[in-house]
């Protein structure tokens, strides 16, 4: 079972490297996805080949997995926050994350702006950033997401599991079916309360499942996934009502059993878990740097001969995917050490002494991408379908 410090321990505790190992690979996803679609797909290729198209096919292979696999996991690390009463999770679990949100969310609209050709939806006007700042939540929806879910796991936390489960899986399924408006990314915010209730509502046996992954429930998992995709594609059932949400449920019985497998793997485990309790500072980063890459780098690949696109078509999504989460995690490093923490954290009221104990600490950490183990309380922390 997953340890979680007592109240005011400092020391250091066990971590739950199959959890860090999802979100690194997890985040690894989303950065890739973004690089493919905003970018890489961007370029004039004139090979003749489709290799562009296989990454873009790539990708979309992966979209019931990457977000309902980060939803899951920070559900299930919401529950000890879940008992505890409003008032002592109002500022870790709440207003931390919609602080968060809409801090970045200015930043993403400013930097953005001076990238106008950058593909993807930035506000241009007042009135659509009220907008993102309110009912359509913009590529940063995660953070938003982490807010609103907990505010409704815990109102609805005495109701009955079932019930709660089934009106969420209900959303979910009217979402992928096109039932509903979904401007912006409001479709992801619908589709995937239903995955981080059931972090919440069913912790032990996802932890039971994590624990006990062994290879032939990975070959087992990975073939169910493969299969459901491809019959999906074959009769075009993305919007049959309940087929998203049946092979997103797949996708994270796969995500869980593959990290936890690659956790049992230090060379490829390791890495990914430190990337793991390092999500937020890439996931808020990630995209105006992608911005600022595409507009240096776009016209020089466009203008490359046959064999060097040939090359850059195969390598360049993973090569500056790579690039993007470094560029990332340095410019939060820098950050930090310019005093700018109050870019990750939500900073302390003037003259206010308010405390928060060292498990809720560590419990907003979980949300956002790390998992307890740390006695620091600056460490960095955690992301877009």
């Amino acid at each position: 079972m997953l340890k979680e410090p007592m109240p005011f321990d400092t020391r250091p505790q066990p971590r739950a490297q199959w959890a860090d190992t999802a979100k690194g690979a997890c985040i690894v996803l989303v950065v890739l996805w973004h690089v493919v679609m905003k970018d890489y797909l961007q370029v004039d290729w004139h090979i003749g080949i489709p290799l562009p198209g296989a990454w873009g096919t790539l990708g979309e292979q992966l979209l019931p997995l990457r977000m309902p696999l980060f939803f899951t996991i920070s559900g299930v690390f919401a529950t000890t926050a879940l008992t505890r009463t409003w008032r002592q999770t109002a500022r870790p679990r709440i207003a931390r994350f919609l602080y968060l949100y809409t801090a970045w969310l200015l930043i993403h609209t400013a930097i953005l702006s001076t990238v106008p050709g950058f593909a993807t939806a930035r506000a241009d006007s007042a009135l659509a950033l009220l907008e993102q700042l309110t009912i359509t939540p913009s590529n940063l929806w995660y953070l938003y997401a982490l807010a609103v879910y907990f505010v409704i796991a815990k109102a609805l936390r005495h109701a009955p599991r079932a019930a709660v489960l089934a009106a969420a899986a209900a959303l979910s399924v009217a979402t992928a079916s096109g039932l509903l408006a979904t401007p912006g990314d409001r479709g992801g915010l619908y589709q995937n309360l239903v995955f981080f209730l059931a972090g919440v509502h069913l912790r032990p046996r996802i932890e039971r499942w994590a624990e006990t992954a062994t290879r032939r429930r990975l070959v087992l998992t990975f073939t169910t996934y493969a299969a459901a995709l491809a019959a999906m594609a074959a009769v075009g059932a993305q919007r049959w009502p309940g087929v998203w949400l049946a092979v997103g449920v797949i996708a994270v019985a796969f995500g869980v059993t593959a990290a936890a497998r690659l956790a049992r793997r230090p060379a490829i485990g390791g890495p990914l878990a430190a990337l793991g309790r390092r999500t937020l500072p890439i996931y808020v980063i990630h995209m105006p740097v992608l911005a600022l890459l595409h507009l240096v780098l776009h016209d020089p690949v466009s203008g490359l001969g046959a064999t060097g696109q040939i090359v850059a078509a195969v390598v360049y999504p993973a090569v500056l995917s790579a690039v993007v989460i470094a560029l990332c995690l340095l410019i939060h490093r820098a950050l930090r050490r310019l005093g700018a923490s109050w870019l990750f954290e939500l900073p302390q009221l003037s003259g206010s002494r308010a405390f928060t104990p060292w498990h809720d600490r560590d419990s907003l950490r979980v949300a956002a991408g790390e998992l307890p183990g740390r006695s620091d309380d600056h460490a960095g922390t955690g992301p877009k379908r």
